[in-house]
């Protein structure tokens, strides 16, 4: 029985009220109005599809042995790289081994389940076999746009396999048309939109009913059998039309975040799937469909054990922990709309040594430390002797992957004098549990957050951009430790 295992998702921290951009905007063009309901999730300065596919996947692998992921699937449509393997860098943090398969899968806003279905029949022809698919997006609009107002950051997980199966995948059916309702060339910034109309008449509500009933046709089902509905679509109209299909019931139909988070591109299928499986009872029925250049439209069925995944792991305890972006302008510096002025600190030449990346491949990607084998200390960055004065042993340590294991904060600190985007740029010295410490940034806060002693998890993260070069390079960064939503 092959099917999903475990899944996991990601929404930023903050979230910015439409009536905000509205407010900002309208001026320009009064009929965004339409849109201004609810608030959009909104990356960090620090966040891009990488992290926050890095955050989904965390979320869906917590408690989950690496060692047994064969392969690491990325999707996004804002990937930052054209010429590097992104799914390599999201595969590291994980601390997936590097004797896998990596993929990634872009350019469509069906490319998450695109990718899920590659997982799912890597899984069937490899018995035994594990996959994690992670999917994040971070498009934008132009300002006084409806991108602008609906697009919403995210991202979505899913582990696939085998064994302790928790919805087993029952068949899929497929569509594909080169139906150009988004578009954005190799060397354009912002999302372009054909005429609404023709996206929602067209386009959802004639792919997803054909795509729907395709699955039914090909599997002896109706539409009403399922008992949970996932599926993409921004246009409220269309949605209720779409909706009738599946019968009275409107709350087996999965919400669509909205108003909550946006419309997170190739991640809103999985994010809104890791939201249906997070209350998913056994023996229940679930379609997931996906809508961009065609559809997916793909059937599970959730087994018994699908209960020990509902601890926590899910989009709920995102979308509790929040806090308002209540700065229009301070969005538009972060995603790169606005360039601010950032003084002479800010002009520092960040040149990248990609010898140094490489050696210290698994230290700045996935966090690993080492544990000595003759005394157990365990250290960060690994060297070749133990630095428990007592011990000195050489070359007896083991691999620690320490990115899941949290910390203490040990000092603080807030820099005005930093170049940042938010300033104060807020660095300190962090506490590994089990041992070890390091000096890293802090992130998602403020130092009024903060306290000596407090629990810290770790976040993937922008450690800095290279406009001359193009180059984004990412380490481990602390976050103040999440609480579980009960």
């Amino acid at each position: 029985m092959v099917g999903i295992t475990s899944f996991g998702a990601y929404v930023p921290r903050y979230r910015l009220n439409r009536m905000i951009i509205f407010g900002s905007m309208g001026w320009l063009n009064p009929v965004i109005i339409t849109n201004a309901r609810g608030e959009k999730a909104v990356a960090n300065f620090d966040e891009d599809a990488i992290t926050m596919a890095v955050a989904a996947g965390m979320d869906c692998l917590r408690g989950i042995d690496r060692s047994g992921i064969d392969a690491v699937y990325f999707a996004s449509t804002t990937a930052p790289y054209k010429e590097r393997q992104n799914a390599n860098i999201v595969a590291g943090a994980l601390g997936a081994g590097e004797q896998i398969r990596t993929a990634d899968f872009s350019a469509s806003l069906k490319a998450g389940t695109t990718a899920l279905l590659s997982a799912l029949e890597f899984a069937a022809a490899n018995p035994g076999s594990k996959a994690v698919v992670c999917a994040a997006d971070c498009r934008l609009g132009k300002m006084a746009s409806t991108q602008e107002m609906v697009f919403g950051d995210g991202g979505g997980a899913v582990a696939v396999g085998d064994g302790d199966v928790i919805a087993e995948y029952k068949g899929c059916y497929s569509v594909s048309y080169d139906f150009v309702d988004h578009l954005r060339g190799a060397n354009t910034k912002y999302d372009r939109m054909w005429e609404e109309r023709w996206i929602r008449d067209l386009g959802y509500q004639s792919f997803i009913p054909e795509a729907v009933n395709g699955l039914c046709a090909k599997y002896g089902l109706s539409p009403t059998d399922f008992d949970k509905v996932v599926y993409p679509c921004y246009y409220g109209g269309a949605r209720k039309k779409i909706n009738a299909m599946f019968g009275e019931d409107p709350a087996k139909v999965q919400d669509d975040m909205l108003a909550t988070v946006g419309d997170t591109g190739a991640a809103h299928p999985l994010l809104m799937l890791a939201a249906a499986l997070e209350t998913a009872q056994p023996g229940q029925k679930i379609l997931l469909v996906s809508f961009g250049s065609g559809c997916d439209a793909m059937w599970f069925e959730a087994t018994d054990a699908v209960s020990k995944m509902q601890d926590g792991r899910g989009a709920s305890r995102w979308l509790a922990r929040r806090a308002d972006l209540d700065n229009y302008q301070k969005y538009l510096v972060w995603r790169g709309m606005a360039p601010p002025e950032l003084g002479l600190r800010g002009e520092v030449d960040k040149e990248t040594r990609w010898s140094l990346v490489w050696r210290d491949r698994k230290s700045i990607l996935g966090l690993w430390g080492g544990k000595c084998k003759a005394c157990g200390a365990q250290q960060w960055p690994a060297k070749r002797m133990c630095v428990n004065p007592d011990c000195g042993a050489i070359d007896q340590f083991e691999p620690v992957y320490l990115a899941d294991k949290g910390g203490t904060i040990f000092s603080y600190t807030g820099d005005m004098l930093a170049a940042s985007l938010n300033p104060p740029a807020v660095y300190g010295t962090v506490s590994f549990n089990g041992g070890g410490r390091t000096v890293l940034d802090f992130t998602d806060c403020t130092v009024e957050d903060l306290a000596v002693g407090n629990a810290v998890e770790f976040s993937f993260r922008i450690k800095f951009y290279d406009p001359k070069r193009d180059i984004t390079n990412y380490f481990w960064k602390a976050i103040p430790a999440v609480e579980e939503v009960k």
